[in-house]
């Protein structure tokens, strides 16, 4: 009798939980696909959501508008969904409506760009890249490569492509450049722009600057598209990219790394875009009541280049782009 009953008690825990993942309603307000590595990101996140069992996804493209996000974000609130997965476009101007998502009780996901309102605002759990780092890794890269060739004590000049004005990206990873160039004096900051994260406008700004800078020894862009951009604009000026610049992406994009083994791009700095798993976890854990804190939560990320072996500080050593590109999903 006891062994019966103690069966019946976990099939009705078992239901229980069952019940609980059924009918869940996740929204995602993504800010659009201005590169490969966002296409990543959403394929990840609404694949592993659309395929979970009892969950329904209600996406919305931004289309790079953030007055398109917070109205998809109120019409979230007005659908009653039961949780909510952001990312911003920018970091401001997010405070009141995240506010109405909170007074609505709707459990919120914070995802890649963060908001510079997360301490006025309440969320369920936060993932997102090291952006400070990667951009401190960009350069440490570059000092590091150019001392491995005997060019550590040469004056450099350096271009800084900067991505969308005031996303996180962004403000992270401009700070991060900044900040470890101090470390290599010999590298000179001679432009310094944005290209909005996508290629045509990496290529645009680059053709500009080979028009209007005496000299550009080496190309940080702050993600790979641009990057890509970027070496269309040096092959039609007559220059080889990779050696007559040098250029360091981030993302690891598969194109990137295609670029670095056919000897065009010289380095990418890992920013990981599949989040799906993360979140899927997350939001089983909220159903299930367990607390994820506050802290952002970082993918462990790496560093790829031609050779491997430049040691870019903090740990982050590089590895060999063609021993792994095999295994790039994006």
């Amino acid at each position: 009798m006891k062994k019966l009953l103690a069966l019946a008690l976990a099939l009705v825990m078992i239901l229980g939980v069952a019940s609980a993942f059924a009918d869940v309603k996740v929204a995602f307000s993504q800010i659009g696909q201005e590169s490969d590595w966002r296409t990543a990101n959403t394929d990840s996140i609404n694949g592993a959501v659309k395929g979970h069992e009892g969950w329904e996804l209600i996406y919305d493209d931004a289309q790079q508008k953030q007055e398109n996000q917070i109205k998809a974000l109120r019409n979230f609130i007005t659908q009653g969904v039961d949780f909510i997965l952001f990312t911003g476009v920018v970091e401001t101007g997010w405070e009141e409506v995240l506010k109405e998502v909170n007074e609505a009780e709707i459990p919120l996901i914070l995802i890649d760009r963060m908001p510079d309102c997360m301490d006025k605002i309440e969320y369920a759990a936060a993932f997102g890249g090291d952006f400070v780092e990667e951009g401190r890794r960009q350069v440490a890269w570059a000092g590091e490569y150019l001392k491995s060739i005997g060019r550590g004590e040469e004056e450099v000049n350096v271009a800084i492509m900067e991505g969308t004005t005031g996303a996180g990206a962004q403000v992270g990873r401009t700070k991060g450049n900044l900040a470890a160039m101090e470390a290599y004096p010999n590298l000179k900051l001679v432009a310094q722009n944005t290209g909005n994260f996508t290629r045509a406008e990496g290529q645009a700004l680059m053709e500009s600057w080979l028009k209007s800078v005496d000299k550009i020894d080496v190309l940080i862009a702050q993600n790979d598209d641009m990057a890509l951009g970027a070496i269309d604009a040096i092959k039609g000026a007559g220059l080889v990219p990779g050696k007559d610049i040098i250029i360091v992406g981030c993302d690891s994009v598969k194109a990137a790394f295609d670029a670095i083994v056919a000897g065009e791009m010289n380095a990418t700095i890992e920013c990981t875009p599949l989040y799906g798993p993360f979140v899927v976890d997350a939001i089983e854990k909220l159903i299930a009541g367990e607390d994820l804190g506050k802290e952002l939560i970082h993918p462990v990320e790496g560093v790829y280049d031609i050779d491997g072996g430049i040691d870019c500080g903090n740990g982050a050593v590089s590895v060999k782009a063609a021993d792994v590109i095999n295994e790039r999903q994006y």
